[in-house]
């Protein structure tokens, strides 16, 4: 079995026993869904936007969210199992094409297809900087001109602070060489996620014919106290959401987010 196989194992294996629709649902885990959001609409509202592609659209949170809004969706979904649970939601009002694919080759795909393009948890899970330039690449390929593509990154710093040290770690990813001298996580598929810093964000979108219109963290603070703000009565929880959307665009907090949201805009 190549690397690339043993990749989509893991994965494979993860998202079939892993709750991703519960964690959104979460109150931490809908701050960050309620963020996204509001950046989805505020990008379709600025190009009356109708035909949207999420691509890595898992158990369709989003995707469905969006066609029951009226919107033209088409969702691509490596695994099947995420597929069916996908379809086991649709009310068969939706105007929504569900495809099995790869991030990485979405030659099923035309060019300039779509007006925005999701790319919400592909780039988690690609370690090699060519990876993630070819699924960005083919997300931008087939957005139209003007159009804009939203990506999701899991971020280097809070994995330092929460699982290195909030879980004692420290030893073992020593002796395992998972971290560079300048504290970047090293990862490997068998890992799950790969880790990146904003200026690696920057890098990428400077090969692309895109402009960086906002980075956002998509979470804030929001997953260093996620008991806390579970426990939040709605009042309470609503005023948080409020404080975070009024910060989340503030360059000196983006890189402690544990998820961010780069929002781009095809030139």
């Amino acid at each position: 079995m190549d690397l690339k196989e043993q990749s989509m194992n893991y994965l494979e294996n993860y998202y079939n026993n892993y709750d991703e629709e519960g964690r959104l649902l979460s109150k931490h885990g809908q701050v960050e869904y309620i963020t996204t959001q509001k950046y989805i609409h505020d990008c379709i509202r600025d190009i009356s936007a109708k035909k949207i592609l999420e691509i890595g659209s898992g158990t369709g949170r989003y995707s469905i969210a969006l066609a029951r809004e009226g919107f033209d969706v088409t969702a691509v979904e490596l695994f099947e199992h995420n597929i069916n649970q996908l379809k086991g939601k649709l009310e068969g009002t939706e105007i929504i094409t569900v495809l099995q694919g790869n991030a990485l080759d979405l030659s099923v795909l035309d060019d300039d297809s779509f007006d925005i393009t999701l790319l919400l948890g592909p780039m988690y899970h690609l370690y090699s900087e060519q990876e993630k330039l070819k699924a960005l690449s083919e997300a931008i390929r087939v957005t139209r001109q003007g159009g804009y593509i939203l990506v999701a990154y899991c971020m280097n710093e809070p994995t330092v602070i929460q699982y290195v040290f909030g879980k004692n770690k420290l030893s073992e990813v020593l002796d395992c060489h998972m971290l560079t001298d300048d504290w970047h996580c090293i990862s490997e598929p068998k890992d799950l996620f790969e880790m990146i810093r904003t200026e690696e964000i920057e890098a990428l979108d400077r090969e692309m014919a895109v402009e960086r219109i906002k980075l956002v963290a998509a979470d804030g603070a929001t997953n260093y106290m996620r008991a806390l703000i579970d426990s939040m009565d709605d009042q309470t929880f609503d005023k948080w959401v409020e404080y975070h959307l009024a910060v989340c665009e503030r360059q000196d907090l983006i890189g402690a987010s544990h998820h961010t949201l780069d929002i781009l805009k095809k030139l």
